[in-house]
C-alpha cells in the first residue's frame, strides 16, 4: 500500500506539472497553429522570477507568486509584439515563428546565465516537510503543486467556457477565418493566448524548480515532456493534453520506480511512435477530412 501510495503521488505530481505546461503549447497551437520552441526559456523565466522575488527582493510567498505571474504575463506580450506580430500575415509564418522562438530561447538562456551564473539553486518559494499516509511519506510541496495545478487549470477552463474571451479563443481555435468573418479581433486574441501561454509557464517554471533546481538549462526537459503530452493528445487539443498529462506521470513514475529512472524517457518515445502508428492525430484528436 505505501509503494502504491508514493506511486500514485509521484504520478500526479508530475502530471499536473506536465498539464499546466503542454496546456499551454495546445492554446497556441489551437489557436496559431505554431509550436513554440520559446517553452523551455519561458519556465525557466517563471523560475527565477520566483526565485528573485523571494531571495534578492524579500517578497512574501503570495507576493512571489503574483510576481511570477506578471512576469509570466510580460514575456508572453514581448514574446507577441517583438517577435509574432513581425510574422503575422506573412509566408511561411508558422516556420518562421518556430526558427524566431528556438533563437528567442537561446537568448534567454545565455541572458539567465549571464545574470544568475551556470551553478543550479534551490528554489526557496516552496513549502518543507510532509505527513505520512499509510508509512508512506508524502510532501506538503507535492501537495501544493497538485492542488495549485488543478486550481490553474479550473480558472483557465472556467475563462474558456464562461467568459467572453473564452469563446472568441475557442472560436478562433476552431476557424479563424469564420471568426474573424463574426467579427472577432483575431490579433487581439493572439495576444490574450500568448499571455495566458507565459503565465501558465512561468507558473509550471516556479513549481518544477520547486522540486528540482534552478539552472539556465532546467526547461529542456520539461518542454520535451510537453510536446510528448501534446502529440499524444493530439495537438491543440486542450482538455486531451491534460488527460494525457496525468497519464503520462502516472505511466513515467510506474516505470521509473520497476525499471528504472533511465527507462523513464525511452518509454515516452516508445509511447510516440506507438500513438502515431495508431492514431496520428493524437488519442484525443480528431482526424481531418477533405473533400474532393
Amino acid at each position: 500500500m505505501n509503494i502504491a501510495i508514493a506511486i500514485i503521488v509521484s504520478g500526479l505530481t508530475l502530471g499536473a506539472m506536465y498539464a499546466v505546461s503542454s496546456i499551454s503549447l495546445s492554446l497556441l497551437w489551437g489557436t496559431l497553429g505554431v509550436l513554440n520552441m520559446a517553452q523551455g526559456a519561458f519556465l525557466v523565466i517563471g523560475g527565477y522570477a520566483a526565485f528573485t522575488a523571494t531571495s534578492m527582493l524579500g517578497l512574501p510567498a503570495p507576493v512571489a507568486i503574483l510576481f511570477t505571474i506578471v512576469i509570466g504575463a510580460l514575456t508572453g506580450l514581448i514574446t507577441y509584439f517583438g517577435l509574432v506580430r513581425l510574422l503575422l500575415n506573412r509566408p511561411g509564418f508558422e516556420t518562421a515563428v518556430i526558427i524566431g522562438t528556438f533563437g528567442l530561447s537561446l537568448i534567454v538562456e545565455n541572458l539567465v546565465l549571464r545574470t544568475y551564473g551556470a551553478y543550479p539553486f534551490a528554489q526557496p518559494l516552496a513549502v518543507h516537510g510532509g505527513i505520512d499516509i499509510a508509512k508512506s511519506y508524502i510532501p506538503y510541496q507535492n501537495m501544493v503543486i497538485l492542488l495549485g495545478s488543478i486550481l490553474v487549470m479550473g480558472i483557465l477552463a472556467l475563462a474558456l467556457n464562461r467568459t467572453r474571451m473564452g469563446r472568441a479563443i475557442r472560436a478562433t481555435a476552431q476557424n479563424s477565418a469564420a471568426a474573424q468573418l463574426m467579427g472577432v479581433p483575431i490579433a487581439r486574441i493572439f495576444l490574450q493566448v500568448f499571455l495566458i501561454a507565459g503565465v501558465l509557464a512561468a507558473i509550471s517554471g516556479a513549481m518544477l524548480s520547486s522540486i528540482t533546481t534552478l539552472s539556465p538549462t532546467m526547461g529542456y526537459d520539461p518542454m520535451l515532456k510537453a510536446f510528448i503530452v501534446c502529440v499524444v493528445a493530439g495537438l491543440g487539443n486542450v482538455y486531451g493534453a491534460l488527460a494525457a498529462s496525468f497519464m503520462i506521470g502516472l505511466i513515467e513514475a510506474n516505470v521509473e520506480f520497476f525499471l528504472g529512472v533511465k527507462f523513464g524517457f525511452p518509454l515516452l518515445l516508445l509511447l510516440i511512435i506507438l500513438t502515431l502508428i495508431w492514431r496520428p492525430s493524437g488519442i484525443f484528436g480528431r482526424s481531418a477530412m477533405a473533400r474532393q
